[in-house]
């Protein structure tokens, strides 16, 4: 893919294209041409001259976002590359940068910033082998431990140990890294690299281990909690991480499945509903939240109504909302604020359409994402669907998949979202005439894949063209039939997969023990 590059950036890649001959010549390169090699080096994947440009950087910052992202020399955004010669080659470079100059006195380098790298599912990179966020925190916690071990073996200058460098990072702790990650984090106060956790996620881990890692990570500066498969964290244990520790910097809340389950509520569960609103009311910085397959009927106005900072991110996916719930999202001030909406497993069109609809239309000024998945939308929706989204001008991503729709029914709301100006992404559902007559929605997994490939196919070329003749090239239209890409869940798929299978067979072991005891 052509880009337009400056002259400078040509002439850098014919530098770096020659890994001996860079790697000789950096001592005499200027410090102000290192991120323009960089760049080069990145897209060129030149490992070994990365690894020596990061091991030798003269500036104060550095910044992976940036320096990979668009520049003046070079258009192209390589920020989504998360290949992992490239980013081996960063982080071993910066360990090195730690041991190997010759004199730590002019070492100038105090920020390292690694968030800005984004894990996208399509990589463009030569090698196609990817370093996601799971990888990055393992390399980076183990990186930091071997550095701590040779410090402490070593005879090493006394600038050395007075070498201190915020590492910026995303990280991403599972059972498996749980061990390392944790050492490290312990420990960082004594290594020359400061892990600094800016955004936390964790799958597949005993809640005890998660309250002690999110104790060492420093919640006073997490800005991202992602808290989301396998992690049986219940609104009891979300009130004591919240009584315990403060976020005041915390903008975004991800929460796992069954937090909230207001079917049990007791007094109890009302006090702590209510104390839990309040807590993150003192976040005023929060304006994402997601709390998918919660059960929270009757319930989002305590949660919501204390909190001062308006959302901008709402998924309230499968919670079981009713006509309450929505009335208050409709007139609530979150409303006009709203960007990205997730409202699927309700039964929109029937249950509440009127107070959907003005939701919509309160958000539609700001409104970039709107999934409605599995809502029973059927043929006889589309046309008030279509008047709802048409002052949703500013639109970028339209997810319905799951929902009832004919093929004909599809053809005319392509038509309608070809007028979005800024729509880039629509993922639709396979018809339901390509199914089998009398299939039930929400269809369950075994029959997902049951439908008519050839005539789906067919169907997909029509919406297609309905897009290309309309010049709307730039929207991408998809039938991800099991969701959509999740990058950390593709990272990490075998290790949820055998706990999975572990859970499962516990289940089983406790029902036959309680079943052999009634006998």
């Amino acid at each position: 893919r052509a880009t337009m590059k400056s002259l400078r950036f040509i002439s850098a890649e014919a530098f770096v294209s020659n890994a001996e001959f860079a790697r000789k010549s950096l001592r005499g390169v200027a410090h102000n041409l290192f991120p323009l090699l960089f760049k080069a080096s990145y897209l060129l994947e030149q490992g070994e001259v990365i690894h020596d440009l990061v091991e030798n950087w003269p500036l104060v910052d550095f910044n992976v976002g940036k320096l990979l992202g668009t520049t003046v020399d070079c258009q192209e955004d390589l920020s989504h590359r998360t290949c992992s010669v490239c980013l081996e080659s960063c982080l071993t470079g910066l360990r090195d940068y730690v041991l190997n100059h010759p004199s730590p006195y002019v070492k100038r380098l105090k920020v390292v910033d690694l968030t800005g790298i984004k894990d996208v599912e399509v990589q463009f990179c030569e090698c196609k082998k990817t370093m996601g966020r799971w990888a990055r925190t393992q390399l980076l916690s183990k990186l930091c431990l071997e550095l701590l071990v040779y410090l402490q073996q070593t005879q090493c200058h006394q600038g050395t140990f007075e070498i201190s460098i915020d590492v910026l990072i995303d990280l991403f702790v599972t059972e498996r890294n749980y061990e390392l990650v944790a050492q490290a984090l312990l420990k960082k106060c004594y290594c020359p690299l400061k892990i600094c956790c800016v955004a936390f996620r964790s799958d597949n881990l005993a809640l005890q281990k998660f309250f002690y890692i999110i104790k060492l990570t420093d919640p006073l500066l997490l800005r991202k909690l992602e808290i989301v498969h396998n992690v049986r964290l219940e609104m009891e244990h979300l009130e004591i991480l919240f009584n315990s520790m403060h976020f005041p910097l915390l903008m975004s809340l991800t929460l796992p499945a069954r937090t909230f389950n207001v079917r049990r509520f007791t007094a109890t569960d009302e006090r702590m509903l209510t104390n839990i609103g309040e807590k993150m009311a003192e976040m005023t910085q929060l304006t994402e939240l997601s709390m998918s397959f919660s059960i929270l009927t009757g319930r989002i106005q305590k949660l919501l109504s204390p909190l001062k900072t308006p959302l901008k991110m709402l998924d309230v996916s499968n919670c079981s909302l009713n006509h309450a719930d929505m009335a208050y999202l409709a007139n609530s001030f979150h409303a006009n604020h709203l960007e990205a909406l997730d409202l699927s497993g309700h039964n929109v069109p029937d249950l509440y359409p009127s107070t959907f609809f003005k939701l919509l239309s309160r958000s539609s000024s700001v409104l970039r994402s709107l999934t409605l998945e599995d809502c029973n939308i059927q043929d006889s929706h589309v046309n008030m669907l279509i008047l709802g989204l048409s002052p949703c001008q500013k639109l970028q991503e339209f997810k319905f998949l799951g929902n009832p729709l004919s093929s004909q029914a599809l053809k005319h709301l392509f038509t309608f979202l070809c007028e979005l100006p800024v729509l880039k992404n629509v993922e639709f559902p396979v018809p339901r005439d390509c199914y089998p007559i009398g299939i039930t929605y929400p269809i369950d997994d075994a029959s997902l894949c049951r439908f008519d490939h050839q005539k789906y196919e067919s169907v997909a070329e029509e919406l297609n063209l309905i897009l290309l003749q309309a010049n709307r090239e730039d929207v991408k239209a998809s039938t991800p039939l099991f969701g959509s890409y999740d990058a950390a869940l593709q990272e990490t798929n075998n290790e949820l997969g055998a706990y999975l299978i572990k859970s499962f067979k516990e289940t089983l072991e406790k029902f036959t023990t309680s079943l052999n005891k009634k006998s």
